[in-house]
């Protein structure tokens, strides 16, 4: 896997897990909650505060979303249409220098979700990265278009087949990609987990070996993401809200400023576990190893210049420095000793010839 840098911070299988905090809607349309939102999202370990720049009548058809009444969706429970609260939460386009300059304030990195093409042209001078939703995953030519800026692309893949995968991922350059696993359901369904499918991280791990991978989360736990950073993500994303009870889109199944924290610090902890893959004995076993190792003893008093047999040795815990261990018992029997040698003590390397 190689590395890639999102601002500031470079990503990949060696660096610790890059934590994203999507606020999307959930400044429900008031620009002094957005920078609360920021600070929050810093104050609970995230690297980058995410929004996401729409315009109701760019993304949703009102006409067609009317017939799909029966379609059971996580909104199906929104008190108003579609369009109608698209526009409502919306990240006013007016906002986006205020709030790059408020997460400059906070040292947090800013970035977004552009949802058209004017999107895209209004935020490059602010970003240092691109998120593609999981939605537009088949519209090429605006992932074409958001590639044309030559900036790193976060691509997510919820409700999406290998072959829309391998479709977005040929036209973007592997060393400026993040492939993120996903699944794509909003709803508070306790189980949803069981429908992430951390395991194609493998998969993607086969087709692209050079991409960063990622995984972006809407289950209501941690392991999930705890377990994806054991495969290999490296980009978390997760939504974010300082208010789970508020009303709004997002607010349910985001993660608040406690429970984001928790999630961050069992992640670094996952990866910290997890090493360089090198089997060794540790810098914090070499003390147990001497401990609870077995070394070679003598069952009775020798003195220099008698021969060991194997009838006056044992295998006892502990192990000093330059003893033997039991599998080397073929250098001890039958060797001389250089030395007297007490009850209990063990064979050093310098006792025999």
């Amino acid at each position: 896997m190689s590395d890639l840098k999102l601002g500031r911070k470079a990503v990949g299988i060696e660096h610790p897990p890059y934590f994203i905090a999507d606020i999307a809607a959930n400044h429900d349309g008031d620009l002094s909650r957005a920078k609360d939102l920021v600070w929050h999202a810093k104050e609970a370990g995230a690297d980058c505060a995410k929004f996401q720049h729409f315009l109701a009548d760019k993304i949703v058809n009102d006409v067609e979303f009317q017939k799909l009444e029966s379609l059971k969706t996580h909104q199906s429970s929104w008190k108003k249409s579609v369009s109608e609260i698209y526009d409502q939460y919306h990240f006013k386009r007016e906002w986006t220098e205020e709030i790059y300059l408020e997460c400059q304030k906070a040292e947090i990195e800013f970035s977004t979700s552009p949802y058209d093409y004017q999107a895209i042209d209004e935020v490059d001078e602010y970003v240092n990265f691109y998120k593609i939703g999981s939605g537009d995953i088949t519209w090429i030519d605006l992932i074409k278009y958001m590639d044309s800026k030559s900036k790193p692309l976060i691509l997510a893949t919820g409700a999406a087949s290998m072959d829309d995968v391998m479709r977005a991922v040929s036209i973007i350059p592997n060393d400026r990609l993040v492939l993120m696993q996903c699944n794509t359901n909003y709803t508070l369904e306790k189980n949803k987990h069981k429908f992430v499918n951390i395991n194609v991280l493998n998969k993607y791990k086969e087709k692209f070996p050079n991409i960063v991978l990622g995984l972006s989360d809407h289950t209501l736990g941690h392991g999930s993401v705890l377990g994806s950073i054991a495969i290999g993500s490296r980009v978390i994303e997760k939504h974010f809200t300082d208010d789970n009870d508020r009303e709004g889109p997002d607010h349910k199944f985001a993660l608040n400023p406690t429970t984001w924290r928790q999630m961050v610090d069992m992640g670094n902890e996952v990866f910290e576990t997890l090493g360089d893959g090198v089997k060794k004995v540790e810098e914090n076993e070499k003390n147990a190893f001497i401990v609870q190792r077995r070394s070679i003893t003598i069952k009775r008093s020798l003195t220099k210049g008698q021969k060991i047999e194997e009838d006056n040795i044992e295998f006892l815990r502990p192990c000093p420095k330059n003893s033997f261990h039991p599998f080397e018992k073929d250098l001890v029997v039958g060797k001389i000793l250089n030395n007297d040698k007490h009850a209990g003590e063990s064979i050093l390397k310098d006792d025999i010839c």
